[in-house]
């Protein structure tokens, strides 16, 4: 048992391999600066803009496969659980914050998901010496969404007329509301994990964690 209710054995650690899935992550955030040099160099070209839409959904595509894979294949890390959330809100953060600089986006909300999203990575990150807070459900739900609103703000496309421009805001909110919500989650999530490690006297796979809540 730990002598200090603050300090579990900090046996997590962020390991690395050199697997297909990390190696997907990786690339995703590689493609953070292609993408803000495609979308502000010409936000104005309609070509430019497609262009950027293409970069980012294939980096949000990678996202969705590298979890897959990493299961299928059973090449889970440590550090893909960590570093797959980083290179997700480096993405779509650029995203936000490119709407914004262009003026596309209201700051308020860019600021407000930006602060949720690396709030809840720094929170994460801290949270390894309790254990390692995997990706959640809702969290993939909430990316999806943001992915979605993200692609079909940056396609621009005004020709498409008033349909194009409800539909994407209906997006957006949707995934505004989601990020907030999940937010939350993952606090509430980390108090009663922090509580659990504690209680065992080490830090404990997250998935054991999620067993012993609904226990």
């Amino acid at each position: 048992m730990s002598t200090s209710s603050e300090s579990p054995d900090e046996t997590t650690t962020l390991d690395f391999a050199w697997n297909i899935p990390n190696i997907l992550t990786i690339t995703r955030l590689v493609l953070v600066p292609v993408f803000a040099v495609v979308l502000l160099v010409h936000p104005e070209s309609q070509g430019w803009r497609i262009g950027a839409a293409v970069v980012f959904a294939v980096a949000i595509l990678t996202d969705f496969v590298d979890g897959r894979l990493a299961r299928k294949l059973h090449q889970v890390t440590n550090f893909g659980k960590i570093w797959d959330s980083v290179a997700d809100k480096a993405i779509t953060g650029m995203a936000f914050v490119g709407l914004s600089l262009i003026g596309e986006l209201s700051w308020w909300i860019t600021v407000i998901i930006l602060l949720r999203e690396w709030g809840i990575t720094f929170m994460r990150v801290r949270m390894l010496r309790y254990g390692v807070m995997s990706a959640k459900r809702g969290g993939k739900l909430k990316t999806a969404l943001q992915g979605v609103a993200l692609t079909l703000f940056l396609l621009g496309l005004p020709v498409f007329g008033t349909w194009f421009y409800v539909t994407k805001w209906v997006f957006m909110w949707a995934a505004f509301g989601l990020t907030v919500l999940t937010g939350l989650d993952y606090l509430v999530d980390a108090a009663r994990l922090r509580r659990v490690s504690l209680a065992a006297g080490h830090a404990i796979d997250y998935d054991e964690f999620k067993k012993h809540r609904l226990g």
